[in-house]
């Protein structure tokens, strides 16, 4: 059931990326910004419940589908979702956000994991204040007014849901299933690349097989591949063991859905890249288009550091190398047309998975996660 949703955000991805397509700018960009921590909350609340409660049990799976079909209906309006469609859109996040975990107060069984349900309704409740808010403004008002609900909820995420008369959730210091979990967080991954996958192949199928946007097409593929081995290898193998070994392991859990929500942004943006550089192989790189080409692995390169603390408690010097030499060439490569640009970006990235294959081969690692918080700090 939870693969199955994975699916509606395939879809959810690519509405993203026509959005952002079509307004490549930093206005552009951070719209698209709020709307995918939307999407990413339902996706990363629906994880932790399955990995809190049995995933077999019917009143999850009829909370996982309610909540895929409310995840569609996202999706749908998410290009219009700062025009006509934004009832829709809002409409919709804030009842499933607040419905799904009043079923799990009812249902989801007595006790402890009751009351943390009950303290994510307030939360929920909070963020839907402003979500509603912003249905009845318009253009830049709306996005301030979702960027706070959307604020509002990771914030009662980081500080562990603290509500009046019932304290935090007590939710770090908690055991958890950290294979299911890492599963969870390799698949999200996964879609994404599959997502940028998908782009591309859409994007070059009605040019038929021009020399110069086939040349694109397997750059774009190419770049998609090294990111996927850099994340890979070889925390990426050992995330689950870095969580069991940790002795807050619900917190350095935490830590991996940060470093894997920065990833998938990350891949997001080099997919509108990849669309770019096929349509536009030989032409002028424009300075949005440079930053597109050179940002999606830049952000994923952030967020794979991140990674790196999660399971070895520091960071390989490739990731910042990486990054810096990115920054470098992005405004020395804005005279070449975008196919070159990217094909720079492939080499820095390939670059560094050969760095990533050597180093571990001599000088091997063990996991050793960040020692974690205290239950219920």
């Amino acid at each position: 059931m939870e693969l199955l949703f994975d699916v509606v955000l395939v879809f959810a991805f690519n509405r993203l990326a026509d959005r952002l397509a079509e307004q490549l700018d930093w206005h552009g960009f951070y719209s698209a910004l709020v709307l995918l921590m939307a999407l990413w909350w339902l996706w990363y609340r629906m994880a932790w419940t399955a990995n809190r409660y049995d995933p077999a049990r019917p009143m999850i799976q009829v909370m996982v589908i309610v909540t895929m079909l409310g995840a569609l209906l996202m999706a749908a309006a998410l290009p219009a979702a700062f025009e006509e469609r934004g009832v829709v859109f809002a409409a919709v996040f804030v009842a499933v956000d607040v419905l799904r975990h009043l079923w799990l107060v009812l249902f989801g069984g007595k006790g402890h994991e009751q009351l943390v349900s009950a303290r994510i309704v307030f939360w929920a409740c909070l963020a839907a204040v402003p979500w509603i808010a912003g249905i009845f403004a318009d253009g830049d008002i709306r996005l301030v007014w979702w960027s706070v609900a959307v604020l509002i909820s990771y914030a009662g995420g980081l500080l562990d849901f603290p509500t009046p008369w019932l304290g935090r959730a007590g939710l770090r210091g908690q055991p958890i299933a950290e294979e299911h979990l890492t599963e969870r967080y390799r698949q999200v991954l996964i879609i994404a690349f599959g997502e940028s996958i998908l782009t591309s192949g859409i994007e070059f199928s009605p040019y038929g097989f021009e020399r110069e946007r086939t040349a694109a097409l397997l750059v774009a593929f190419l770049i998609t591949v090294l990111l996927w081995q850099i994340y890979y290898y070889r925390a990426g193998e050992l995330l689950s063991h870095a969580i069991a070994s940790s002795r807050a392991p619900a917190y350095v859990g935490n830590l991996a859905a940060g470093a894997h929500l920065v990833m998938v942004i990350g891949v997001a943006v080099t997919g509108v890249a990849d669309k770019l550089i096929i349509a536009h192989p030989l032409g002028e790189t424009e300075v949005a288009w440079g930053v597109t080409i050179f940002g999606g692995p830049a952000l994923f390169l952030v967020g794979r550091a991140m990674l790196d603390y999660v399971a070895f408690s520091r960071v390989s010097w490739s990731r910042p190398i990486g990054i810096a030499l990115l920054a470098l060439l992005a405004p020395l490569t804005l005279a070449l047309p975008p196919l070159l640009v990217a094909l720079s970006a492939a080499l820095v990235l390939a670059g560094i998975t050969t760095s990533n294959v050597i180093s571990w081969r001599l000088f091997p690692r063990k996991t050793a996660p960040p020692p974690g918080v205290p239950p219920g700090r």
